[in-house]
């Protein structure tokens, strides 16, 4: 562009990588002009466009890190179906304090009953306010943490469930690996222990903790590892029916009969 007066601004906008901006400017200096805008008002719009864009690529890159497998929304969840949730409680957890708080959360009820779907989206909201979060299945982190006791990396693999801000374990008490190894209890306790009044944790389960000594083949340590996360922790309880099965219900009900009477010759 001949005598471009802006030819060193956009040489500074290459040089320091702020790409939104320079693909920005030409619309923006146009929009100002237009609109008689002052150079504080131009520059102020160029910044608010790099710093939304910086923070779509954290939010994204904080989902990435999370290994959430699947971004669920509130705003999907059918609150009129599943009568069993008070919608306010779950509306008040969507404003993250509990993250804040480092309070704890755990989802119990039958499968179907919607847990997952509230913690996943939990979840995402946490990662989309920039929180470090990790989603991991319950048999999904006792496998990692038990081929880290063959590998001596148990310590190194025990950081990536103490360390965040908010972990979300999923489906405790959904496989049968959880009862294959009484040191399952001592790994889980590990992970209970490391994140107790340090960190948020969610934790979704469709067995009562009466159980789960049970599930994790040591009842002496499991009763040490519920004290622990019922304590400073929300707990519901969701007594309703199953979502998948009423859903499985209207796709596979019968056609309805035609009354050959009705039908026009």
């Amino acid at each position: 562009m001949p005598n471009d007066p802006f030819a060193n601004i956009r040489k500074h906008l290459k040089t320091l990588k702020l790409t939104r901006m320079l693909n920005a400017l030409d619309a923006e200096l146009a929009a100002a002009e237009k609109q008689h805008l002052s150079t504080a008002a131009v520059l102020e719009r160029l910044l608010e466009i790099e710093a939304v864009s910086l923070i779509e690529r954290r939010m994204e890159r904080r989902i990435r890190e999370s290994k959430l497998p699947e971004r669920k929304l509130l705003a999907d969840f059918d609150f009129k179906f599943q009568t069993g949730i008070d919608r306010s409680q779950i509306m008040d957890l969507a404003t993250l304090g509990f993250v804040e708080r480092k309070q704890w959360l755990i989802l119990a009820g039958s499968s179907g009953t919607g847990k997952s779907h509230i913690a996943k989206s939990l979840l995402l909201l946490a990662c989309q306010h920039l929180y470090r979060c990790r989603y991991v299945s319950a048999s999904d982190m006792l496998r990692n943490l038990l081929s880290g006791l063959a590998d001596d990396s148990l310590d190194e693999k025990l950081k990536a469930y103490v360390r965040p801000q908010l972990l979300l374990i999923d489906e405790i008490g959904f496989d049968r690996l959880e009862q294959e190894s009484s040191r399952n209890a001592s790994l889980f306790f590990k992970v209970i222990e490391g994140r107790y009044c340090k960190n948020s944790t969610i934790l979704t389960t469709n067995i009562d903790f009466k159980a789960l000594g049970e599930y994790l083949g040591d009842p002496v340590i499991t009763a040490a590892m519920v004290d622990r996360m019922v304590h400073h922790t929300v707990i519901i309880d969701i007594d309703g029916p199953s979502y998948r099965m009423h859903e499985s219900t209207k796709l596979n009900r019968p056609p309805r009969k035609i009354n050959p009477q009705t039908v026009p010759k």
